[in-house]
């Protein structure tokens, strides 16, 4: 084997390696409930780099194709019942966060 061929194989490998070392990150979702539920109209979900968003229906909503990472809910309110916020909620890699209840103040 002569040199020319030896580095055509290193950069093969080199190129081989490096398709295989990146790993692809699957979307999650948040979901949670509204109480009273005829109070929340929408359901915002921002982290640092996305801002989602989705209706809710009876009182339940789940955002979907949530990145991983750390977000904070807003619950976007009809009068009489003011928007509330709630912070720290952590989408893993392809699973469902739970956000819980959140209950709607006047």
């Amino acid at each position: 084997m002569n040199f020319t061929s030896l580095k055509r194989l290193a950069a093969l490998s080199v190129v081989a390696s490096g398709m295989f070392a990146f790993t692809f990150l699957r979307a999650g979702s948040i979901k949670g409930t509204v109480t009273p539920p005829e109070g929340g109209v929408r359901a915002w979900a921002e982290s640092a780099t996305d801002t989602l968003k989705a209706p809710i229906i009876n009182g339940s909503y789940e955002i979907t194709d949530a990145k991983p990472g750390t977000y904070k809910i807003i619950i976007e309110a009809k009068p009489p019942y003011k928007n509330i916020a709630k912070d720290g909620i952590m989408v893993s890699d392809g699973q469902t966060a739970d956000a819980g209840e959140i209950k709607l103040e006047k």
